[in-house]
């Protein structure tokens, strides 16, 4: 069994990126990359499992984690996603939505924490839109 921890990265906008280094820039996103594997890898290790970690960028998160298990020759994909309530998951395009609309490698989804307690207790649906859309512009 080969296990490839992958985490997609946004990349900066053109606005940030111009004023920053490529040195700089990747320097942040294995970082930001490297805190966010850290618990898999800690886990993986414990179990004397053997595995690879990547750092992908892409805009579009589905997109590049079905081009790299394709690129990786990948038998299955795990993926972690937080819990969202209904309007979140309507406003904003899921990726794990996405994913397992463009993939033909069977995809396993792992549900973990809520996303925020505004998120868990719900909020009215005239507001959550409007947040979302709000949210979508600024984004």
């Amino acid at each position: 069994m080969e296990i490839h921890l992958l985490h997609v990265r946004n990349p900066l906008s053109q606005h940030v990126a111009r004023f920053v280094s490529w040195r700089t820039r990747s320097a942040y996103h294995r970082e930001q990359a490297e805190k966010t594997l850290a618990a898999a890898r800690r886990m993986l290790e414990k179990s004397g499992v053997p595995y690879a970690a990547h750092v992908e960028l892409g805009d579009d998160k589905a997109r590049t984690i079905h081009n790299v298990a394709r690129r990786l020759g990948a038998d299955q994909i795990l993926i972690g996603t937080a819990r969202k309530n209904t309007i979140a998951r309507i406003v904003r395009d899921s990726a794990t939505n996405r994913l397992l609309e463009i993939t033909h490698v069977p995809v396993e989804v792992v549900v973990g924490d809520w996303v925020s307690k505004l998120e868990r207790y719900g909020i009215p649906a005239a507001i959550g839109t409007a947040l979302g859309l709000l949210y979508l512009a600024v984004e």
